[in-house]
């Protein structure tokens, strides 16, 4: 299985979900496909749901890696090998060895690919990319005659290709496992929906946070408590924050947010400037997404006539009390949450100047705040 020129399953600086050792705060959904495929009657597709960045991808990847270096149980056979009880399969293993280069070939993992001529990664999985997998089921099964397809993720299908997914689905090729990776189940067609066969992944608390950073090569240090808060239990959203700077980002967000509706123009002239430039792509992504965390933390300051129990910045608390002192307030954040990063998004979709948009949107936020 070749790997692409770009991945866009994988965070930068962070393993491949198919390099991670261990997979943490997840017991529940591994012990529900561990004891369906004990008893032997292993559904021929899974939807994995829950928040981005809370382990989806890397038990896709575990459980790929088990089914095709494991035998079937035999539930009649008294004397043979115990039933599995983890996923763990020795990296000495032919399979792990050849999953780690991306070149099992039982295995085929599905995503967004590169656009040939613009040289970037597509924002749907297409038609093509779906039926590709024609020809991977055509071929002869190998390690025991299974094959898994991982598809991350499903609610990047387009309507074509989740078409022709939902034909595949219809009628499953023999010993073949689908494992659908899905962020928002509702955005998927209900037929596929209904025919596949749900594992729900929950957020992890402060200390799984903590263990799973640390098991991606990332110390969190002092700032554990502030990513835990920003990120919301999912651990591929710490891993993002803490590999782009992004405390120091929020934290600018916050002290611009302090300076309404007066807004310091230099000071966010810097941040647009900083988060547009060439190569930065990363970074503007994650300075909306913290630009609307901030906001939804306003909100909910507004609707609960309190800031939430947990600063990510300094002086974050008294800021977002001044901001938003009432549940009128609540409801023109909501509102300016909602307006300022559609019309965002939009100017992105067409390729308008990304300082002069991040500019637009900060000065959106300026027109809500309350007077001093």
């Amino acid at each position: 299985m070749a790997e692409e020129t770009q991945d866009p399953t994988r965070i930068p600086g962070a393993p491949h979900p198919r390099e991670t050792v261990e997979l943490i705060g997840q017991d529940d959904a591994q012990g529900a496909f561990l004891d369906a495929f004990n008893s032997g009657r292993l559904h021929h597709a899974w939807l994995l749901t829950g928040p981005r960045g809370v382990g989806k991808a890397t038990l896709a990847w575990r459980i790929a890696r088990f089914l095709l270096a494991t035998p079937d149980p035999d539930p009649d056979d008294m004397f043979g090998a115990p039933v599995p009880r983890t996923f763990d399969v020795s990296p000495e293993h032919p399979v792990a060895r050849r999953i780690a280069v991306g070149a099992d070939p039982g295995l085929k993992s599905v995503h967004r690919t590169e656009n040939e001529k613009t040289k970037r990664v597509r924002d749907q999985i297409t038609i093509e990319d779906i039926r590709a997998l024609g020809s991977f089921f055509q071929l002869s099964a190998t390690d025991g005659g299974r094959r898994v397809v991982i598809i991350d993720a499903a609610d990047d299908m387009n309507v074509n290709a989740a078409n022709a997914l939902l034909k595949m689905l219809e009628e499953p090729p023999a010993r073949t496992t689908l494992l659908l990776i899905c962020h928002q189940p509702s955005r998927l067609l209900p037929t596929i929906r209904s025919r596949c066969r749900t594992l729900r992944l929950g957020t992890l608390d402060p200390r799984q946070m903590e263990q799973a950073m640390t098991q991606a090569g990332v110390d969190p240090g002092p700032d554990a408590t502030a990513l835990a808060e920003l990120s919301a239990g999912s651990v591929g959203d710490a891993l993002r924050l803490s590999l782009l700077d992004g405390l120091k980002i929020y934290r600018e967000v916050i002290q611009l947010l302090s300076s309404l509706p007066n807004l310091d123009r230099g000071r966010a002239l810097a941040l647009a400037e900083a988060a547009a430039g060439r190569g930065a792509e990363d970074k503007l992504d994650l300075l909306y997404t913290l630009i609307d965390v901030a906001l939804a933390r306003l909100a909910r300051t507004g609707a609960l006539g309190h800031p939430p129990p947990v600063e990510a910045a300094p002086d974050e608390a008294a800021i977002l009390m001044r901001l938003a002192p009432h549940a009128g307030h609540a409801r023109a954040w909501a509102q300016t949450a909602q307006t300022a990063l559609t019309r965002a998004r939009h100017g992105r979709a067409v390729n308008l100047d990304p300082a002069a948009l991040v500019l637009d949107t900060l000065f959106k936020l300026s027109e809500t705040a309350p007077a001093r």
